[in-house]
Order: C-alpha cells, then structure tokens, then sequence
C-alpha cells in the first residue's frame, strides 16, 4: 500500500529557514520514506525571491535559450537544462510584488535536505524537490522532480520481456516523476501544504545520494523536439570537424525537401542537389576539384606553400561522410532584350539558390547533423559537371559537407540586429 499525506501546518519559509528542521518539527520519520518538497519552499529558504518588477530581467537570466514564445509567454531551457515557460520564474505562492527562481542546483538543495533530516532523526529518507511544468501536446499542468537524493529516479525495462513475451527495448519509467505528481494530490495549489510525506515506497530510497533529478534530463543530441519555433534557424552552425558516425542518407533526403519549399521566381523549381554518396565519387570528384584550383592559382602567381594553405581549405570536405552539391537550374527563367533585366532575372534565380540551401542546411541540423557549406566547386564548375556527369544546364553553387560534429560548435560572436538594418 502507498500512503501519501500533506505536512499541514509548516510556517511560511522566508530566506535563511533550513527546510529539514521544519519537516522534523511537523512530522516523526521512518527509514524508507519519501519527502515531495515544493520547490517554492526551497527556493525562498535560499534566498533566490527577487523584486517582481524585474521579472523580464530575470527570466532572461535563467534562461540559457528560448525554445518558443508567443506573445509575453516564453517557453525556455534553463541552466540545469530544464524546458518550461518563463525559465521557472514564477509569481504565485510569493508575495505580491515579488518572484521567485528556481533553486540553483535542486539536487544539492534535496541532498541537503536529506541530510539534515537524518541528523535530527537518524533515518534515511529520500527527498525530492517538486515543481510545475506544462506538457507538449496535452492541456493541463503536473509536477515533475527537478531536484532528488536518495531516491532511485527511474525504471528500466529494457531487456526485459511483457506479460506476452514482447522484448522491451525503450521503457524506462520516471518514477520521481511518479512520485511528484501523486504527491501534489495531497498538496494541492491553493492548500498552503508545501510538503507530502510518501510512505509504501521504501525499495526506491537508495543509501547513496545516487544521480538525483538531473539523471532525467534529455541529453541534446537525444532529444528529437529539441528546437523549438525561437531558435530552428539558430540551431544551423558551421561545423568543419565531423566524427566517424555514418549520415543517414534519409535525413539529408527529409533535408532536400526542406529545400525545395523555398520560394523561387515565377513559380518555377530551380534547385536540385547531387548527393554524393559513394566515398570513391567523392574522391574523384575533390581530387580533380584540387587538380583544378592548384592550375588556376599556380597561373594566378600563387606561391607552392600559399597554394598548399588554400587547398587546406578543403580539407572540410574530404573529412565528411557525407557529401553534397547544390546546383542551379535556370529552367522557367525569363529572357529580356537588355542584359540589364537579364542580369537581374539571374540574380533572382541565385538568391533563390540560397534560400534553398539555408532550408537544408536548417533541416540537417534538426536533424542533428552538422554542415559546412564551402564555395569551392564554383570555381571549377566544368570539373564538377564533368566528374558527375551533370547535365550542361546544372551550375554547382558549392558544396555541403555533413556529418555528425566531432564537438559541439563554437558559440557565435554576438552580433546587434541593429547593426545591419535601416529604418526609413
């Protein structure tokens, strides 16, 4: 039996209260029970109450990106990697005018709490430290444990077999997620109960600390939805160093798609990509590219060793798995009497080449590939038609280099939008 009761009658926490003291104060423990501590209660007892005028500000502060926003809602991953509206800043249960952040490391603050009980009643207890979230595609709110010690956070079944005999290879139960959310029953919002005692779960209260709450986060490159409609265009990054880990040929297809929605001029379609798949076409194809450049710049003067630094250059895209070539089509273009308009309607049809590989660069790194796009088969765009036997028409616009990146990119120098536009 599971047993599961609100600690009534706690006082209001304010900043220097120590959390175990007014649990042991309010309630005789015993080994193997489980304390659901709301996080409101930890965050004032550490202090982390700020003025509510700032609350743009502070949500800012916590926030390590936005995910999505709409309006005033901002939904944000926080710095302990958490994805939730407004980064965990919260006005409800905290004086008016004021607001509350979240604890700065929750899992300590529940190892602490921990800790502090054991020393007043000399039982192992474990502690989990509770907040609200919203869930992607479902109304309503529930608690999850942003913060545990003591408690075993999760269930894995994989390997094992169901009651039919089916393997079970992705099942892994949240159980301080369980556990959170039951306990709110018994702690209600408007209750004034910060604290439920959970009692029938003593095989989950481990003697170790263990891996806490933050053994529930999603590391990024597992997370499927890890961009949201703030910052997919964001999530592109020039990545030149690439691991052994082969590319999903599939993935850089779904990219292509992404592609070919650009918008383009006069309804027409004038993209098409050369996935260079076989690892002996993409070595024909960058040695006869290096063959060429080296003639054009020893013609040009270049020196050997200034020639040899700018092949270097390429290195990009012999490192890759994964190789591919965006190309021009005029197709549907118009033609005009003055080579004016005609040099416009080729602009047009170039810009139009760019928005379709932004679009695909976008789409491999949704889909958690890293890319380089490097203007090098432009400039020996016969050697490249000639090697891929593409037809006349088609006008290499460079070349993709895709892979899964070797490390994660560095971060972007700040750059001001205010720099680069101008208001009439």
């Amino acid at each position: 039996m599971i047993q599961i009761e609100g600690l009534a009658g706690l006082p209001e926490v304010v900043a220097g209260d120590d959390i175990a003291e007014l649990i042991t104060s309010a309630a005789k423990l015993a080994d193997g029970d489980i304390l659901v501590v709301t996080s409101k209660i930890v965050s004032k007892a550490e202090g982390r109450m700020r003025p509510g005028d700032n609350r743009v500000e502070a949500v800012a502060a916590e926030t390590e990106r936005v995910v999505a926003r709409r309006g005033e809602m901002v939904i944000a991953q926080t710095r302990h990697g958490f994805v939730m509206a407004a980064a965990g800043v919260d006005a409800s249960n905290t004086p008016f005018g004021t607001v509350l952040l979240l604890p700065e490391d929750p899992d300590a603050s529940a190892r602490r709490i921990r800790q502090g009980i054991r020393e007043r009643q000399g039982v192992r207890v474990g502690v989990i430290v509770s907040d609200t979230f919203g869930r992607p595609w479902r109304h309503g709110l529930t608690d999850v444990a942003i913060g545990a010690a003591g408690v075993r956070p999760v269930a894995d079944f994989r390997g094992r077999e169901d009651s039919y005999g089916n393997p079970l290879s992705v099942t892994v139960t949240a159980l301080i997620d369980e556990i959170a959310a039951a306990a709110e029953l018994a702690k209600g919002k408007l209750d004034g109960v910060p604290v439920a005692l959970v009692r029938g779960l003593a095989d989950l209260v481990t003697e170790a600390e263990g891996p806490g709450a933050a053994a529930l986060v999603r590391p990024a490159d597992e997370d499927l939805f890890r961009y949201g409609s703030a910052d997919v265009v964001f999530a592109r990054r020039t990545v030149r160093e690439f691991s052994d880990a082969p590319v999903d040929p599939a993935a850089v297809r779904r990219a292509v798609a992404a592609a070919v929605a650009a918008p383009a001029p006069h309804h027409t379609t004038p993209w098409r990509f050369v996935l260079v798949e076989s690892p002996q076409a993409r070595t024909t194809l960058l040695d006869a590219m290096r063959a060429a450049w080296t003639e054009d710049l020893r013609s040009d003067g270049f020196t050997e060793d200034a020639i040899a630094r700018r092949l270097r250059r390429g290195d990009v895209l012999r490192n890759a798995p994964y190789l591919a070539v965006p190309c021009l089509v005029m197709d549907g273009s118009h033609t005009y009497r003055d080579a004016r308009r005609n040099a416009a309607e080729r602009e047009m049809f170039v810009v139009a080449a760019g928005a379709g590989v932004q679009n695909f660069l976008v789409q491999l790194a949704v889909e958690g590939l890293g890319s380089a796009w490097v203007s090098s088969t432009m400039f020996c765009r016969d050697v490249v038609r000639e090697v891929l036997d593409l037809p006349p028409a088609w006008d290499p616009m460079g070349a993709v280099a895709i892979g899964h990146a070797a490390a994660p990119p560095r971060d972007r120098p700040p750059r001001d939008a205010l720099d680069y536009l101008i208001i009439r």
